[in-house]
């Protein structure tokens, strides 16, 4: 077996028997009926789970890119939900060795066993700060996410810049918008709301006007002007 390979095994190996140590089946109940039932866990909080999974990452040490590649996809084959989000904070920790080519890895999680908690993850730990790294890669990737058929993809075009604040494109924001604003899939009218609320922190008289001169759907402009007077 190959050297990245064994890697893998063994990172994955000593992950599970980690958090299965700690698995708490009534907190794993409850977050499944909150995930719709959707994903099984091991029932961990999220500061637990990340004391666990940093120490392991930190014993690891750095990944080269086809490594990383392969242990990402792996962590994302495995049915227990806390594994995707290992796979996400795995990449983020990289950041420093991120190459372009990092967007194909991460539109696979994007579009693998997705959900507002993964999705939302990315766009958060990945996106924001990949486009900035990659300002080129801008238009060519998000635009192709807007158009896309896959809503978690549209989504992901609209949330990447949730925390730019000052330095939002709100031509492009607006635009993306405008472009999905009729698709009535729930998950793009709540990104719709919600990059538009978080933008409201910055400049609330640019969301204001934004969501008065467009026909946005009750959902987005009631998320839009939540905390805007």
């Amino acid at each position: 077996m190959p050297l990245e390979k064994n890697r893998t095994k063994q990172f994955i190996k000593e992950l599970r028997e980690a958090l299965e140590f700690v698995s708490d089946k009534e907190h794993a109940l409850g977050a499944a009926t909150y995930m719709k039932n959707k994903f099984i866990f091991f029932g961990i909080y999220t500061n637990q789970r990340r004391v666990i999974s940093n120490s392991i990452i930190k014993q690891f040490g750095i990944f080269s890119e086809s490594e990383l590649n392969i242990l990402v996809k792996e962590l994302y084959k495995q049915p227990e939900r806390e594994f995707q989000y290992v796979a996400i904070e795995l990449i983020a920790f990289h950041k420093k060795y991120w190459t372009k080519e990092l967007i194909e890895l991460t539109e696979h999680c994007i579009v693998n066993k997705s959900w507002w908690d993964s999705v939302d993850h990315i766009a958060s730990l990945i996106l924001g700060p990949y486009f900035k790294k990659f300002p080129e890669q801008i238009i060519p990737i998000t635009n192709r996410w807007n158009n896309s058929e896959n809503f978690w993809l549209q989504r992901s075009s609209i949330m990447f810049q949730k925390a730019y604040k000052t330095e939002t494109d709100t031509n492009l924001l607006g635009k993306y918008i405008l472009n999905v604003r009729n698709n009535k899939e729930f998950f793009v009218q709540k990104a719709i709301g919600w990059a538009l609320r978080e933008y409201g922190k910055t400049n609330p008289s640019w969301v204001k006007n934004f969501v008065q001169q467009n026909q946005l759907t009750g959902l987005s402009a009631r998320e839009a002007l939540r905390r805007i007077v």
